[in-house]
Protein backbone atom coordinates (compact mmCIF):
# COMPACT_ATOMS: atom_id res chain seq x y z
CA UNK A 1 0.00 0.00 0.00
CA UNK A 2 1.22 3.50 -0.82
CA UNK A 3 4.28 2.04 -2.50
CA UNK A 4 4.52 5.03 -4.83
CA UNK A 5 5.70 7.10 -1.89
CA UNK A 6 8.91 5.10 -2.06
CA UNK A 7 9.89 6.68 -5.35
CA UNK A 8 12.45 9.21 -4.27
CA UNK A 9 11.88 12.77 -5.40
CA UNK A 10 13.30 16.12 -4.50
CA UNK A 11 10.61 18.16 -6.20
CA UNK A 12 7.81 19.29 -3.89
CA UNK A 13 4.96 19.40 -6.47
CA UNK A 14 5.60 15.85 -7.60
CA UNK A 15 5.80 14.60 -4.02
CA UNK A 16 2.47 16.20 -3.15
CA UNK A 17 0.86 14.66 -6.24
CA UNK A 18 1.91 11.21 -5.08
CA UNK A 19 0.54 12.04 -1.64
CA UNK A 20 -2.88 12.76 -3.12
CA UNK A 21 -2.82 9.54 -5.10
CA UNK A 22 -1.93 7.66 -1.93
CA UNK A 23 -5.29 8.43 -0.37
CA UNK A 24 -7.13 7.42 -3.53
CA UNK A 25 -5.37 4.09 -3.66
CA UNK A 26 -6.00 3.53 0.02
CA UNK A 27 -9.74 3.92 -0.37
CA UNK A 28 -10.20 1.99 -3.57
CA UNK A 29 -7.96 -1.04 -3.26
CA UNK A 30 -9.49 -3.13 -0.48
CA UNK A 31 -9.55 -6.63 -1.91
CA UNK A 32 -12.40 -8.34 -0.13
CA UNK A 33 -15.39 -6.16 -0.93
CA UNK A 34 -18.86 -7.68 -0.85
CA UNK A 35 -19.75 -8.85 -4.36
CA UNK A 36 -23.45 -8.87 -5.28
CA UNK A 37 -22.83 -11.76 -7.71
CA UNK A 38 -22.08 -13.97 -4.71
CA UNK A 39 -25.23 -12.82 -2.91
CA UNK A 40 -27.36 -13.64 -5.95
CA UNK A 41 -25.68 -17.03 -6.30
CA UNK A 42 -26.11 -18.10 -2.69
CA UNK A 43 -29.34 -16.35 -1.82
CA UNK A 44 -27.57 -14.92 1.23
CA UNK A 45 -27.26 -11.25 2.09
CA UNK A 46 -23.92 -9.45 1.75
CA UNK A 47 -23.98 -9.07 5.56
CA UNK A 48 -23.75 -12.85 5.97
CA UNK A 49 -20.20 -12.85 4.57
CA UNK A 50 -19.10 -9.38 5.72
CA UNK A 51 -19.78 -7.90 9.14
CA UNK A 52 -20.16 -4.42 7.69
CA UNK A 53 -22.34 -5.60 4.77
CA UNK A 54 -19.76 -4.30 2.28
CA UNK A 55 -16.48 -5.69 3.52
CA UNK A 56 -13.65 -5.99 3.69
CA UNK A 57 -13.45 -8.28 6.76
CA UNK A 58 -14.99 -11.74 6.36
CA UNK A 59 -17.26 -13.46 8.87
CA UNK A 60 -16.81 -17.22 9.52
CA UNK A 61 -19.63 -17.82 7.00
CA UNK A 62 -17.68 -15.82 4.41
CA UNK A 63 -14.52 -17.76 5.19
CA UNK A 64 -16.30 -21.07 4.54
CA UNK A 65 -17.66 -19.75 1.25
CA UNK A 66 -14.12 -18.84 0.16
CA UNK A 67 -12.73 -22.22 1.25
CA UNK A 68 -15.46 -23.97 -0.74
CA UNK A 69 -14.17 -22.32 -3.90
CA UNK A 70 -16.97 -19.76 -4.27
CA UNK A 71 -19.25 -22.65 -5.34
CA UNK A 72 -22.05 -22.61 -2.73
CA UNK A 73 -25.47 -21.99 -4.25
CA UNK A 74 -29.12 -21.64 -3.30
CA UNK A 75 -29.96 -24.32 -5.89
CA UNK A 76 -32.37 -22.10 -7.81
CA UNK A 77 -30.82 -22.16 -11.26
CA UNK A 78 -27.72 -20.57 -12.78
CA UNK A 79 -26.88 -16.95 -11.92
CA UNK A 80 -24.85 -14.60 -14.09
CA UNK A 81 -21.43 -14.36 -12.35
CA UNK A 82 -20.94 -10.64 -12.94
CA UNK A 83 -20.95 -7.60 -10.66
CA UNK A 84 -19.77 -4.02 -10.87
CA UNK A 85 -18.58 -1.25 -8.57
CA UNK A 86 -18.16 2.52 -8.96
CA UNK A 87 -16.25 4.72 -6.51
CA UNK A 88 -16.29 8.51 -6.31
CA UNK A 89 -13.70 10.09 -4.00
CA UNK A 90 -12.89 13.55 -2.67
CA UNK A 91 -9.35 13.81 -1.32
CA UNK A 92 -7.90 16.61 0.79
CA UNK A 93 -4.15 16.12 1.38
CA UNK A 94 -2.35 17.98 4.15
CA UNK A 95 -0.30 19.76 1.47
CA UNK A 96 -1.35 20.21 -2.09
CA UNK A 97 -4.66 20.72 -3.91
CA UNK A 98 -7.84 18.79 -3.14
CA UNK A 99 -9.46 16.71 -5.85
CA UNK A 100 -12.76 15.03 -6.64
CA UNK A 101 -13.07 12.28 -9.23
CA UNK A 102 -14.61 8.97 -10.18
CA UNK A 103 -11.55 7.14 -8.90
CA UNK A 104 -12.40 3.57 -9.81
CA UNK A 105 -14.74 1.46 -11.92
CA UNK A 106 -14.55 -2.29 -11.28
CA UNK A 107 -15.86 -5.37 -13.02
CA UNK A 108 -16.06 -8.63 -11.05
CA UNK A 109 -16.29 -12.02 -12.74
CA UNK A 110 -17.04 -14.13 -9.72
CA UNK A 111 -18.94 -17.28 -8.92
CA UNK A 112 -19.36 -21.00 -9.44
CA UNK A 113 -18.71 -22.88 -12.65
CA UNK A 114 -19.72 -26.24 -11.22
CA UNK A 115 -19.92 -27.96 -7.82
CA UNK A 116 -16.12 -28.24 -7.81
CA UNK A 117 -14.97 -25.19 -9.80
CA UNK A 118 -15.35 -21.52 -8.94
CA UNK A 119 -13.42 -18.30 -9.20
CA UNK A 120 -12.94 -14.62 -8.59
CA UNK A 121 -11.43 -12.04 -10.93
CA UNK A 122 -11.43 -8.26 -10.60
CA UNK A 123 -10.77 -5.88 -13.48
CA UNK A 124 -10.03 -2.32 -12.33
CA UNK A 125 -10.17 0.92 -14.27
CA UNK A 126 -8.48 3.40 -11.92
CA UNK A 127 -8.11 7.16 -12.19
CA UNK A 128 -4.46 8.10 -12.79
CA UNK A 129 -4.71 11.71 -11.66
CA UNK A 130 -3.28 12.88 -14.98
CA UNK A 131 -5.42 14.58 -17.67
CA UNK A 132 -8.60 12.76 -16.57
CA UNK A 133 -7.23 9.43 -17.79
CA UNK A 134 -7.86 5.92 -16.49
CA UNK A 135 -5.69 2.81 -16.49
CA UNK A 136 -7.29 -0.65 -16.73
CA UNK A 137 -5.62 -3.64 -15.07
CA UNK A 138 -6.39 -7.21 -14.14
CA UNK A 139 -6.35 -6.96 -10.37
CA UNK A 140 -7.04 -9.87 -7.98
CA UNK A 141 -7.43 -13.38 -9.40
CA UNK A 142 -8.33 -16.59 -7.57
CA UNK A 143 -9.47 -19.70 -9.49
CA UNK A 144 -10.29 -22.81 -7.47
CA UNK A 145 -10.98 -26.51 -7.70
CA UNK A 146 -12.34 -28.01 -4.50
CA UNK A 147 -13.38 -31.50 -3.36
CA UNK A 148 -15.84 -31.19 -0.47
CA UNK A 149 -17.53 -33.62 1.90
CA UNK A 150 -14.47 -35.87 2.11
CA UNK A 151 -13.52 -37.86 5.22
CA UNK A 152 -10.10 -38.30 6.82
CA UNK A 153 -9.84 -40.43 9.97
CA UNK A 154 -13.59 -40.10 10.27
CA UNK A 155 -13.45 -36.27 10.30
CA UNK A 156 -14.63 -33.78 7.68
CA UNK A 157 -11.96 -32.88 5.15
CA UNK A 158 -11.90 -30.35 2.30
CA UNK A 159 -9.18 -30.46 -0.36
CA UNK A 160 -8.65 -27.74 -2.93
CA UNK A 161 -6.32 -26.04 -5.40
CA UNK A 162 -6.07 -22.27 -5.78
CA UNK A 163 -4.47 -20.52 -8.76
CA UNK A 164 -3.96 -16.87 -7.81
CA UNK A 165 -1.78 -13.86 -8.56
CA UNK A 166 -0.79 -12.60 -5.12
CA UNK A 167 0.75 -14.65 -2.26
CA UNK A 168 -1.74 -14.60 0.60
CA UNK A 169 -4.76 -13.39 -1.38
CA UNK A 170 -6.42 -16.79 -1.04
CA UNK A 171 -6.03 -16.69 2.76
CA UNK A 172 -9.32 -18.00 4.24
CA UNK A 173 -8.89 -16.10 7.52
CA UNK A 174 -8.58 -12.96 5.39
CA UNK A 175 -6.03 -11.15 7.55
CA UNK A 176 -2.84 -11.31 5.45
CA UNK A 177 -1.90 -8.09 3.60
CA UNK A 178 -2.73 -9.49 0.15
CA UNK A 179 -6.25 -10.41 1.26
CA UNK A 180 -7.04 -7.12 3.01
CA UNK A 181 -4.75 -4.64 1.19
CA UNK A 182 -3.99 -3.36 4.70
CA UNK A 183 -0.24 -3.34 4.84
CA UNK A 184 2.36 -0.99 6.31
CA UNK A 185 3.33 2.17 4.47
CA UNK A 186 7.02 2.14 3.61
CA UNK A 187 9.80 4.64 3.10
CA UNK A 188 12.41 5.16 0.38
CA UNK A 189 14.47 2.35 -1.11
CA UNK A 190 13.78 -1.42 -1.32
CA UNK A 191 11.63 -1.39 1.82
CA UNK A 192 8.67 -3.55 2.79
CA UNK A 193 8.59 -7.32 3.06
CA UNK A 194 7.67 -9.50 0.09
CA UNK A 195 4.56 -10.87 1.82
CA UNK A 196 3.70 -7.45 3.25
CA UNK A 197 3.27 -6.18 -0.33
CA UNK A 198 3.80 -2.56 0.66
CA UNK A 199 7.17 -1.66 -0.80
CA UNK A 200 8.05 -0.79 -4.37
CA UNK A 201 8.23 -3.70 -6.83
CA UNK A 202 6.00 -5.85 -4.65
CA UNK A 203 4.45 -9.03 -6.13
CA UNK A 204 0.76 -8.05 -5.90
CA UNK A 205 -1.04 -9.09 -9.12
CA UNK A 206 2.26 -9.45 -11.01
CA UNK A 207 2.95 -13.11 -10.19
CA UNK A 208 1.08 -16.35 -10.77
CA UNK A 209 1.07 -19.41 -8.56
CA UNK A 210 -0.74 -22.57 -7.57
CA UNK A 211 -1.39 -23.75 -4.02
CA UNK A 212 -2.84 -26.98 -2.66
CA UNK A 213 -4.87 -26.47 0.51
CA UNK A 214 -6.84 -28.56 2.96
CA UNK A 215 -9.21 -27.99 5.87
CA UNK A 216 -9.40 -30.79 8.46
CA UNK A 217 -12.16 -31.14 11.05
CA UNK A 218 -13.37 -27.58 10.24
CA UNK A 219 -10.49 -26.15 12.30
CA UNK A 220 -7.07 -27.04 10.90
CA UNK A 221 -6.00 -25.32 7.69
CA UNK A 222 -2.86 -26.00 5.66
CA UNK A 223 -1.58 -24.77 2.31
CA UNK A 224 1.60 -25.17 0.26
CA UNK A 225 2.46 -23.87 -3.18
CA UNK A 226 4.78 -21.92 -5.42
CA UNK A 227 4.83 -18.69 -7.46
CA UNK A 228 6.64 -17.24 -10.45
CA UNK A 229 6.66 -13.67 -11.71
CA UNK A 230 4.82 -12.80 -14.90
CA UNK A 231 6.97 -11.76 -17.89
CA UNK A 232 7.23 -8.00 -18.21
CA UNK A 233 5.45 -8.22 -21.58
CA UNK A 234 2.48 -9.90 -19.87
CA UNK A 235 2.45 -7.29 -17.10
CA UNK A 236 2.35 -4.59 -19.76
CA UNK A 237 -0.58 -6.26 -21.55
CA UNK A 238 -2.43 -6.54 -18.23
CA UNK A 239 -2.11 -2.79 -17.75
CA UNK A 240 0.83 -2.58 -15.34
CA UNK A 241 3.79 -0.24 -15.72
CA UNK A 242 6.87 -2.42 -15.96
CA UNK A 243 8.77 -0.04 -13.67
CA UNK A 244 6.93 -1.82 -10.86
CA UNK A 245 8.13 -5.27 -11.96
CA UNK A 246 8.82 -7.42 -8.87
CA UNK A 247 11.78 -8.94 -10.73
CA UNK A 248 12.48 -12.51 -11.73
CA UNK A 249 11.65 -14.87 -8.88
CA UNK A 250 12.64 -18.54 -8.79
CA UNK A 251 12.81 -21.50 -6.40
CA UNK A 252 9.79 -20.06 -4.61
CA UNK A 253 8.01 -21.93 -1.86
CA UNK A 254 4.94 -20.74 0.05
CA UNK A 255 3.13 -22.16 3.06
CA UNK A 256 0.25 -21.16 5.30
CA UNK A 257 -1.04 -22.98 8.39
CA UNK A 258 -3.81 -21.83 10.72
CA UNK A 259 -6.06 -23.04 13.49
CA UNK A 260 -9.57 -21.58 13.23
CA UNK A 261 -12.33 -21.96 15.81
CA UNK A 262 -15.90 -20.92 15.08
CA UNK A 263 -17.92 -20.75 18.31
CA UNK A 264 -21.01 -19.22 16.63
CA UNK A 265 -21.02 -16.05 18.74
CA UNK A 266 -17.22 -15.77 18.66
CA UNK A 267 -14.36 -16.74 16.36
CA UNK A 268 -10.61 -16.80 16.76
CA UNK A 269 -7.64 -17.97 14.74
CA UNK A 270 -3.87 -18.21 15.02
CA UNK A 271 -1.70 -18.80 11.99
CA UNK A 272 1.76 -18.81 10.48
CA UNK A 273 2.83 -17.96 6.95
CA UNK A 274 6.13 -18.25 5.13
CA UNK A 275 7.75 -17.72 1.76
CA UNK A 276 11.23 -18.28 0.40
CA UNK A 277 12.44 -17.15 -3.00
CA UNK A 278 15.36 -15.96 -5.08
CA UNK A 279 14.76 -12.61 -6.71
CA UNK A 280 16.64 -10.82 -9.47
CA UNK A 281 15.76 -7.12 -9.54
CA UNK A 282 16.53 -6.02 -12.18
CA UNK A 283 16.00 -9.32 -13.98
CA UNK A 284 19.53 -9.32 -15.40
CA UNK A 285 21.06 -8.54 -12.00
CA UNK A 286 22.31 -10.72 -9.14
CA UNK A 287 19.92 -12.86 -7.09
CA UNK A 288 18.83 -11.86 -3.60
CA UNK A 289 17.67 -14.62 -1.27
CA UNK A 290 14.49 -13.67 0.62
CA UNK A 291 12.93 -15.59 3.48
CA UNK A 292 9.67 -14.34 4.99
CA UNK A 293 8.16 -15.79 8.15
CA UNK A 294 5.14 -14.35 9.91
CA UNK A 295 2.38 -15.06 12.36
CA UNK A 296 -1.11 -13.66 12.80
CA UNK A 297 -3.83 -13.55 15.43
CA UNK A 298 -7.47 -12.68 14.89
CA UNK A 299 -10.61 -12.53 17.00
CA UNK A 300 -14.26 -11.72 16.28
CA UNK A 301 -17.07 -11.14 18.72
CA UNK A 302 -20.22 -11.66 16.66
CA UNK A 303 -22.92 -12.09 19.31
CA UNK A 304 -26.37 -11.44 17.84
CA UNK A 305 -24.78 -9.29 15.07
CA UNK A 306 -25.92 -6.00 16.60
CA UNK A 307 -22.43 -5.27 17.96
CA UNK A 308 -19.51 -6.92 16.16
CA UNK A 309 -15.88 -6.43 17.16
CA UNK A 310 -13.05 -7.71 14.96
CA UNK A 311 -9.36 -7.59 15.84
CA UNK A 312 -6.35 -8.74 13.83
CA UNK A 313 -2.59 -8.59 14.23
CA UNK A 314 -0.06 -9.58 11.57
CA UNK A 315 3.70 -9.70 12.13
CA UNK A 316 6.04 -10.54 9.22
CA UNK A 317 9.84 -10.77 9.41
CA UNK A 318 11.96 -10.94 6.25
CA UNK A 319 15.61 -11.99 6.12
CA UNK A 320 17.57 -10.89 3.07
CA UNK A 321 20.87 -12.14 1.72
CA UNK A 322 21.81 -9.74 -1.03
CA UNK A 323 23.51 -10.85 -4.23
CA UNK A 324 25.62 -7.71 -4.43
CA UNK A 325 27.07 -5.03 -2.12
CA UNK A 326 27.11 -1.76 -4.08
CA UNK A 327 29.19 1.21 -2.99
CA UNK A 328 27.38 4.45 -2.24
CA UNK A 329 28.39 7.96 -3.33
CA UNK A 330 30.13 8.58 0.01
CA UNK A 331 32.26 5.44 -0.34
CA UNK A 332 30.25 3.30 2.10
CA UNK A 333 29.49 -0.30 1.07
CA UNK A 334 26.03 -1.79 1.36
CA UNK A 335 25.52 -4.57 3.89
CA UNK A 336 25.46 -8.15 2.53
CA UNK A 337 22.52 -9.10 4.76
CA UNK A 338 19.55 -7.37 6.31
CA UNK A 339 16.21 -7.78 8.05
CA UNK A 340 12.87 -6.08 7.39
CA UNK A 341 9.89 -6.20 9.71
CA UNK A 342 6.23 -5.34 9.01
CA UNK A 343 3.47 -5.12 11.63
CA UNK A 344 -0.23 -4.37 11.26
CA UNK A 345 -2.77 -4.07 14.08
CA UNK A 346 -6.42 -3.46 13.19
CA UNK A 347 -9.58 -3.06 15.30
CA UNK A 348 -13.05 -2.74 13.74
CA UNK A 349 -16.37 -2.14 15.47
CA UNK A 350 -19.63 -2.61 13.54
CA UNK A 351 -23.09 -1.63 14.77
CA UNK A 352 -26.14 -3.42 13.31
CA UNK A 353 -24.02 -4.45 10.28
CA UNK A 354 -24.37 -0.93 8.90
CA UNK A 355 -22.09 1.47 10.82
CA UNK A 356 -18.40 0.69 11.21
CA UNK A 357 -15.28 2.27 12.65
CA UNK A 358 -11.84 0.86 11.83
CA UNK A 359 -8.58 1.93 13.44
CA UNK A 360 -5.26 0.49 12.25
CA UNK A 361 -1.62 0.94 13.24
CA UNK A 362 0.87 0.22 10.44
CA UNK A 363 4.59 -0.09 11.03
CA UNK A 364 7.63 -1.07 8.98
CA UNK A 365 11.26 -1.13 10.14
CA UNK A 366 14.50 -2.95 9.51
CA UNK A 367 18.28 -3.06 9.50
CA UNK A 368 19.87 0.31 8.85
CA UNK A 369 21.81 0.46 5.58
CA UNK A 370 23.21 3.82 4.46
CA UNK A 371 23.49 2.71 0.82
CA UNK A 372 20.19 0.88 0.27
CA UNK A 373 17.80 3.11 2.25
CA UNK A 374 18.12 6.76 1.34
CA UNK A 375 18.38 9.42 2.41
CA UNK A 376 19.19 8.45 6.02
CA UNK A 377 19.82 4.72 5.74
CA UNK A 378 16.79 4.04 7.94
CA UNK A 379 13.69 2.22 6.58
CA UNK A 380 11.50 2.83 9.67
CA UNK A 381 8.05 4.20 8.77
CA UNK A 382 4.92 4.38 10.95
CA UNK A 383 1.37 5.34 10.00
CA UNK A 384 -2.19 5.17 11.29
CA UNK A 385 -5.49 4.70 9.53
CA UNK A 386 -8.94 5.72 10.79
CA UNK A 387 -12.01 4.89 8.69
CA UNK A 388 -15.69 5.48 9.43
CA UNK A 389 -18.28 4.08 7.03
CA UNK A 390 -22.00 3.46 6.58
CA UNK A 391 -23.59 0.75 4.45
CA UNK A 392 -27.38 1.14 4.32
CA UNK A 393 -28.10 -1.98 2.28
CA UNK A 394 -26.91 -5.59 2.02
CA UNK A 395 -28.86 -7.00 4.98
CA UNK A 396 -31.93 -9.20 5.09
CA UNK A 397 -34.06 -6.40 6.52
CA UNK A 398 -32.76 -3.63 4.24
CA UNK A 399 -34.14 -2.29 0.96
CA UNK A 400 -32.04 -4.84 -0.92
CA UNK A 401 -29.73 -7.61 0.25
CA UNK A 402 -27.93 -8.17 -3.09
CA UNK A 403 -26.59 -4.67 -3.82
CA UNK A 404 -24.97 -2.05 -1.69
CA UNK A 405 -23.81 1.49 -1.10
CA UNK A 406 -20.88 2.51 1.06
CA UNK A 407 -20.22 6.03 2.31
CA UNK A 408 -16.87 6.39 4.05
CA UNK A 409 -14.48 8.91 5.53
CA UNK A 410 -10.81 8.03 5.93
CA UNK A 411 -7.90 9.76 7.61
CA UNK A 412 -4.42 8.44 6.85
CA UNK A 413 -1.59 9.92 8.87
CA UNK A 414 2.18 9.37 9.11
CA UNK A 415 4.10 9.75 12.36
CA UNK A 416 7.52 8.66 11.02
CA UNK A 417 8.93 8.37 7.51
CA UNK A 418 12.42 7.25 6.45
CA UNK A 419 13.23 6.88 10.15
CA UNK A 420 12.79 10.58 10.99
CA UNK A 421 10.09 13.05 11.98
CA UNK A 422 11.49 16.10 10.15
CA UNK A 423 12.92 16.74 6.67
CA UNK A 424 12.02 13.20 5.65
CA UNK A 425 13.53 13.50 2.16
CA UNK A 426 16.79 15.06 3.37
CA UNK A 427 16.69 18.22 1.26
CA UNK A 428 19.49 20.79 1.76
CA UNK A 429 19.23 23.63 4.24
CA UNK A 430 17.09 26.44 2.82
CA UNK A 431 14.96 24.18 0.63
CA UNK A 432 11.32 23.39 1.39
CA UNK A 433 11.34 20.57 3.92
CA UNK A 434 8.70 17.88 4.39
CA UNK A 435 7.48 16.40 7.65
CA UNK A 436 5.66 13.04 7.94
CA UNK A 437 2.41 14.90 8.61
CA UNK A 438 2.69 16.64 5.25
CA UNK A 439 1.90 13.27 3.63
CA UNK A 440 -1.36 12.93 5.57
CA UNK A 441 -4.65 12.90 3.70
CA UNK A 442 -8.35 12.98 4.52
CA UNK A 443 -10.81 11.46 2.04
CA UNK A 444 -14.51 10.88 1.69
CA UNK A 445 -15.88 8.43 -0.84
CA UNK A 446 -19.05 6.82 -2.10
CA UNK A 447 -19.03 3.33 -3.58
CA UNK A 448 -21.93 1.48 -5.12
CA UNK A 449 -21.88 -2.25 -5.90
CA UNK A 450 -24.48 -3.91 -8.11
Amino acid sequence: MLSFLNRRTMRRPKMLLWCGLAALLLLSSTAAQAIPAFARQTGSACADCHAGSYGPILTPYGMRFKLNGYTDTDGHGTKIPLAGQLTETHTAPARGPSSTALTEADLYIAGRISDQFGGYAKVVSAYTGRNNTYNTTLSNLDLRFVAKELKLNGRDFTLGVSVNNSPGFDDPVDVLPAATSLGPATGSGPTGTFLGQSGPNNPANRVIGANVYGLYDSNWYGEVGTYTSLPTSTQDRLGYNISGDPGKISDTGYFRFAYMKDMKRQFFSVGVVGLTTKRQLPRTGPSDNLFDLGYDLSYQFIGNRDNIVQLSYVNILEKRKYGSTPVGPTGLTALPRGVLHDETLSVTYTFKQAYSLQVAHLQSNGTRDAVRFGPFGNPDTTANLITLFWTPFGREDSFTSIANLKLSATWFRFTKFNGVTNNIFGVPFGAVQTKPGDLNAFSVSASVAF
